[in-house]
């Protein structure tokens, strides 16, 4: 199995192109292989024989596993070094290191990239000794603690020496203790951080939505809008907001749709049940009212978890760009950035006329949705938001 591509670790089989002891000639497709990024193929570094394939369809083998044999000629043999490594081999059995037919052993994968934390296909706190572990839980800290820590071991292995001098180094820093909601917000965040997330963004128009809200009493919140342009985006197609749980997609039972709230220390998120079943003027006292309960962190239960999405408007911070993350049991956050004036071309008029322009943002759990699915909900509720009325 060849390096396919830098961080590429293994490739699984998915179809043989020639047959055993067809004539093949160098650089020929063998094999039809899929990683994580792509389908590519397997090529013969040489012309000859194919002698027999040592591979299963739909099984994965590591960067440097024996896929088969081919019959080649002395030349090629000779051209690619072979005939030394086959020298080797013969003098190992001579000496009883092995038996004539035996298969090898697939190889532990070695990726190309070097100097990262872990290996690549290896996950984080699997690949520490149990000494580190038990120590690790013993002071109550996480394998993304150590995030920042260099090792000195092989492969960039983090050891325990490592590890204790870093714990002596912290002891003669300055602690302050971290509250309760601080070191939730970093559990989550933390759960939320081992899946693939990717953020859309695309510029909106806010004047008819600020027009809009002149005339509301109450007024809506800028957040609440596009709570509810989410909302009906979903109702129309829940897909997106499913969850990948194994091999399946498991789609919503409710809108429900949470909001974020900075409370002291932290963000809080109330949710709004049925969020697309109500219509903005209804949902403007129930939201006003727990974004007071979440600023006092007293959010009742009914509106605590359960939700399918998020809305954070980051733009209330003077933000016009960023890239929230969705809570662990969400596969969506819709992010809304601070409005400004921008010129934009009126062809009736012939010349530029300002407009209050704002960026949404949608981050997404890539294992469910790509960047096409998440474009097109992003679009949809761009256009909600530009007929705040039928909100």
């Amino acid at each position: 199995m060849p390096q396919l591509g830098e961080s590429i670790a293994e490739a699984t089989i998915i179809n043989t192109l020639v047959n055993v002891g067809e004539e093949i000639a160098a650089d020929q497709d063998l094999l039809e292989v899929e990683t994580n990024k792509a389908t590519m193929t397997v090529t013969a570094p040489c012309s000859g024989r194919v002698q027999k394939f040592l591979v299963t369809l739909h099984e994965s083998y590591p960067v440097g596993a024996v896929l088969g044999y081919l019959e080649a000629t002395q030349q090629e043999i000779e051209r690619l070094g072979l005939n030394r490594q086959a020298t080797a081999a013969e003098n190992d059995r001579a000496n009883g290191n092995g038996g004539k037919g035996a298969e090898p052993a697939k190889p532990g994968v070695e990726p190309t990239v070097r100097g990262l934390p872990v290996p690549a296909h290896a996950a984080g706190a699997t690949y520490m000794s149990p000494r580190m572990k038990a120590r690790m839980n013993e002071l109550g800290l996480h394998a993304a603690d150590l995030a920042g820590l260099p090792g000195s071991g092989a492969g960039g292995r983090v050891t325990i020496q490592d590890f204790e001098n870093f714990i002596a180094l912290l002891e003669r820093s300055k602690l302050s203790a971290a509250s309760s909601m601080r070191v939730a917000v970093a559990d989550a965040m933390r759960r939320s951080w081992t899946r693939p997330l990717a953020t859309v963004a695309l510029p909106v128009w806010l004047d008819p939505m600020l027009a809009h809200r002149k005339l509301c009493d109450p007024k809506p919140g800028p957040a609440l809008y596009g709570l509810r342009a989410l909302a009906i985006a979903l109702a129309e197609n829940s897909a997106p907001a499913g969850r990948l749980v194994g091999n399946h997609i498991v789609h919503p039972n409710a809108i429900d749709v949470g909001f974020a709230v900075e409370a002291e220390d932290g963000v809080l998120v109330p949710v709004l049940r049925n969020a697309d079943k109500r219509p903005l003027k209804e949902l403007v006292p129930r939201y006003n009212e727990l974004v007071e309960l979440a600023r006092e962190r007293r959010v009742p239960p009914d509106a605590t978890g359960g939700s399918i999405a998020t809305v954070t408007n980051f733009g209330t911070f003077g933000l016009t760009w960023a890239t929230p993350i969705p809570l662990p049991e969400q596969t969506l956050v819709l992010g809304m950035g601070a409005g400004r004036l921008v010129p934009n071309w009126d062809a009736a008029k012939g010349q530029f006329v300002p407009v209050m322009e704002a960026n949404l943002t949608l981050t997404i759990d890539h294992r469910v949705l790509d960047g096409g699915a998440a474009g097109r909900l992003l679009s949809r509720v761009a256009a909600l938001l530009k007929h705040p009325e039928n909100l």
